[in-house]
């Protein structure tokens, strides 16, 4: 009895964590119900007789949980049985030609040359992906006409029947994915890329409180809960078999919602691939967080301002891409983040080069050197995934946000003199779009002059790279010093922080 109840148990926790799937189970039920029909209905089983089973099992292997997953196998099983069914006649044909001594040998020859030849093809990369059912079916279908055919006499007729329970079975499945409870495998490939985006930015954003907060700063009971949420990035790691196979699915479908027909999935395979490059950096920075060597807080604290400012940025970059993939439109404020990270990189690397960590003992440097390194890569990462998220929203072709009311739109973005730095690193930041006057661009040089715009992008121009990107409305121009960290890496933070010691 105690067996009974924790199947019911695993039941409602599978059922809870995707209703989705009870659908599912009772679509493949009434798909199922409907090509029996072939079997339970005396006229249409006069007319196929025991190839209506055909029916059956196609619905049994083709049905799958996404539209995509369904068409795929669907069109691979239907187009696999078509051309095999023909080859399979072909060859009966040929073999039939040479008498009734040499044809069960040229079958034979037949059969293994096709099944060796097919499945050295499933080997290739790209027929593994997409084609690999399609090719298993043709081998399986190719035998059995062959075969088959040897001994029986109406081997058209025997081919024909295979091939249409072939077809109303898949168009059966089909059908019933399509316009009942669809599950689209591309709204899902766009879920998970927004649901890994946010969880990123959830670690980035509670960094600064779990690496500069001593344990006994706060209840026990309460670190431990927000170490284990901030642990939730593991998922990341292990998305790319996920997202790879959405991807290969989501091409199978038709336009759906937003999504066209040739969507541009492998834009989203990149930004993918990106965020699991972030995530091992989280993953690497998370295990020197709760390492056995810790560093006093005291030595934390003289670079509290630059690396929680780092995080955050990063993490509010992350955030504001999450909510922009959810609602489908451009992100407005990314790059200011994106900016801002890179701003704070800056006066990390000013603060190091002070002597700050001179009187740092060399183990606890290497400790805090790693931590600051890191936290580094993933500034300079979320470079690269703004750039990667700017090209996928522009071949997507998102929606621009909603333009601002008339109170908004007077909002002015103020950008603060820095002395410390020379005019000759100066560049210019080209903001088209809507000014949040919470995210000013720091660490800036120079003037403003405001705009009524649309939308958000930067570009900056300076003597050794152009980013630019392009968005509808005017201009806000501030020239402000460059604060990016692609020149900063873990050797010159050694060498500034310990050039004394």
């Amino acid at each position: 009895m105690e067996k009974v109840r924790e199947i019911v148990r695993e039941g409602r926790r599978v059922g809870k964590e995707d209703p989705r799937r009870v659908v599912h189970a009772f679509k493949v039920g009434l798909a199922l119900a409907l090509v029996s029909s072939f079997y339970y209905y005396q006229p249409l089983y006069d007319n196929f007789g025991v190839n209506a089973m055909w029916a059956v099992m196609t619905v049994v292997v083709v049905f799958e949980f996404s539209v995509g997953a369904t068409l795929g196998k669907g069109i691979n099983r239907a187009v696999a049985t078509l051309v095999a069914g023909g080859l399979g006649i072909g060859a009966h044909h040929l073999a039939s030609l040479s008498g009734t001594t040499v044809e069960p040998i040229l079958l034979a020859i037949f059969v293994f040359v096709q099944a060796a030849l097919s499945t050295f093809v499933r080997f290739f990369p790209r027929v593994k992906a997409r084609y690999d059912y399609g090719v298993l079916i043709f081998i399986l279908t190719f035998a059995l006409i062959s075969v088959s055919g040897f001994r029986e006499d109406e081997i058209l007729d025997l081919a024909h029947k295979r091939l249409s329970t072939v077809i109303m079975g898949g168009v059966s499945c089909v059908l019933i994915s399509i316009f009942v409870c669809p599950v689209w495998a591309g709204q899902d490939l766009h879920s998970l890329l927004a649901s890994n985006f946010d969880t990123l930015a959830h670690f980035l954003q509670e960094f600064g409180d779990e690496y500069f907060e001593a344990t006994e700063d706060g209840d026990i009971k309460e670190v431990e809960k927000r170490r284990r949420n901030l642990e939730r990035y593991k998922s990341v790691l292990n998305s790319k078999s996920n997202e790879e196979a959405l991807a290969n699915f989501a091409k199978w479908e038709p336009r759906h919602g937003q999504f066209r027909f040739r969507h541009p999935w492998k834009q989203y395979l990149a930004v993918g691939a990106l965020l699991r490059q972030c995530a091992y950096r989280i993953d690497a920075l998370n295990s020197n967080i709760n390492s056995d060597m810790q560093i006093p807080m005291d030595i934390k604290k003289k670079l509290e301002e630059p690396l929680r400012r780092m995080s955050s940025e990063s993490g509010k970059s992350m955030k504001e891409v999450s909510t922009s993939l959810k609602k489908m439109t451009k992100p407005s404020s990314f790059d200011i983040h994106v900016v801002n990270s890179q701003s704070a990189c800056k006066t990390l690397s000013t603060l190091l080069k002070s002597g700050i960590l001179n009187d740092v003992e060399p183990l606890q440097m290497i400790s805090l050197m790693t931590t600051v390194s890191l936290l580094i890569d993933i500034v300079n990462l979320t470079e690269k995934i703004s750039e990667s998220v700017h090209e996928l929203a522009s071949s997507a072709k998102f929606k621009n946000k909603t333009k601002p009311s008339k109170s908004d739109s007077g909002s002015i973005v103020r950008a603060m003199p820095n002395k410390s730095h020379d005019d000759d690193d100066d560049h210019v930041v080209t903001i088209l779009g809507d000014v949040d006057t919470s995210n000013n661009v720091d660490q800036s040089h120079g003037e403003i002059s405001v705009h009524s715009c649309h939308h958000v992008a930067i570009k900056i121009d300076d003597d050794d790279s152009i980013h630019e990107k392009h968005e509808d409305g005017d201009h806000i121009h501030v020239h402000t010093s460059r604060v990016s960290c692609e020149h900063t890496n873990a050797s010159d933070l050694l060498d500034s922080g310990v050039q004394k010691n």
